[in-house]
């Protein structure tokens, strides 16, 4: 697992602490005590006991950028790329000049100091580094390899059908790895009650971060879906931990998506997604997925211009699922949307995707409109060619 942000969190705390050490070349024996000394103190601060020690290794940062872009290749392979760019663009997130895998490269080995691996439960650090972020790396990755002996990660990973799903679990993994690794660098520090280390985390991980050029000049919907792990789990594990105290968030209690994460009273309150299927043929689609609450406010935030993104008020949003299909004039995108009440269905239509006409590209269509989904509030977004032959007779949904 790919700690890209936990460097913003270390230089939070170095500041704090007015640590600068030096980078020094890490040899394996120096590797392997690190982590003898720091695996009570993850396991600590998680309130779980390691069933056996993480096997760890040294390798260079070639290595680790070699293996790190083979593992991206398998998880975004070139059809997925097409069908997120293709939804992405037509929902004004994308610029048609950005090429994604290239960025995504670029973004994945932009800064590598370490991580845990799954497939293989080994766990992986670089030789340099200064000793401030190597400590802080081994702890964030030391959970990861914790958690991976009470949950199955890979499985839970490598299951894409649902990507707003997806996304909640992801949060409570990085989540509670980043606590974990701010209560082993600062245990001085009420970390869980102190309001000011909180704002200054949000400050740092939501503004420029210093030697990651190619993340500060990413598009807002790339930047925020990397930061949210880290920082809305962060923030759902501060809540969880004060209010469910040494109990896990794994396994049913897991948040199933990222309304739960930013709204942890929806969790409180059984507040469940409603899962939508698409009726038609899906011959010509070549992408599927949900978009979920907070993909929802980056659109807001996007689509008005708006570099920072909103997450304070609920949206009412009950579940979403949306399809791109393959045309000869161009990409389709068909998405519907259920509410938790009409009213919330409402502001959907009109204070967020009310402005996609703005960014429609040429010989498109696009079509907003409110529509029942079963017994729910719901709203339809189609954004397609004029001529697309579907236009008679749209695809849809049935709420399961």
């Amino acid at each position: 697992m790919k700690p890209l942000h936990v460097l913003a969190c270390l230089a939070l705390l170095a500041a704090c602490r007015g640590d600068a050490p030096a980078a020094q070349q890490l040899e394996q024996a120096e590797l392997e005590a690190l982590v003898d000394t720091l695996m009570p103190q993850v396991a600590e601060a998680a309130g779980l006991e390691f069933r056996t020690r993480p096997a760890v290794a040294v390798r260079s940062k070639e290595q680790v950028r070699t293996f790190l872009l083979a593992k991206l290749a398998k998880e975004l392979p070139p059809e997925r790329i097409e069908g997120l760019v293709a939804s992405y663009r037509l929902l004004g997130l994308l610029p048609d000049s950005l090429d994604l895998s290239t960025l995504f490269v670029d973004l994945y080995t932009e800064q590598i100091a370490g991580f845990y691996e799954p497939d293989s439960s080994m766990l992986y650090a670089v030789g340099g580094g200064n000793r401030l972020q190597l400590k802080g790396i081994l702890a964030h990755e030391l959970t990861h390899a914790l958690q991976h002996q009470y949950v199955a990660l890979d499985s839970i990973l490598a299951d894409r059908a649902d990507a707003d799903r997806l996304a909640a679990a992801q949060a409570v993994l990085e989540g509670q790895a980043t606590v974990v690794m701010l209560m082993v660098l600062a245990p001085d520090r009420d970390i869980l009650s102190d309001d000011g280390v909180w704002e200054l985390l949000r400050s740092q991980l939501t503004g420029p971060t210093a030697d990651l050029e190619v993340f500060n000049s990413a598009p807002l919907v790339i930047r925020t879906g990397l930061i949210f792990p880290y920082l809305e789990g962060a923030t759902f594990m501060r809540w969880w931990i004060n209010n469910r105290g040494r109990e896990q968030p794994y396994g049913a209690a897991m948040p199933t998506s990222t309304e739960q994460i930013l709204h942890p009273s929806r969790l409180q309150q059984g507040d469940a997604p409603v899962a939508l299927a698409f009726e038609d043929d899906a011959s010509d689609v070549i992408h599927e997925d949900t978009f979920g609450e907070f993909e929802m406010d980056v659109l807001r935030s996007g689509l008005a211009g708006i570099q920072a993104v909103a997450t304070d008020l609920a949206l009412g949003w009950g579940g979403d699922r949306l399809r791109v299909y393959r045309t000869p004039e161009g990409p389709a995108l068909v998405w519907y949307s259920v509410w938790d009440e009409p009213r919330f269905a409402t502001n959907f239509r009109e204070r967020v995707v009310a402005g996609l006409p703005k960014v429609a590209r040429p010989g498109y269509r696009v079509l907003i409109s409110e529509v029942p989904v079963g017994a729910h509030a719901g709203v339809q977004v189609v954004v397609a060619p004029e001529g697309w032959s579907r236009w008679s007779a749209l695809p849809t949904v049935v709420a399961r």
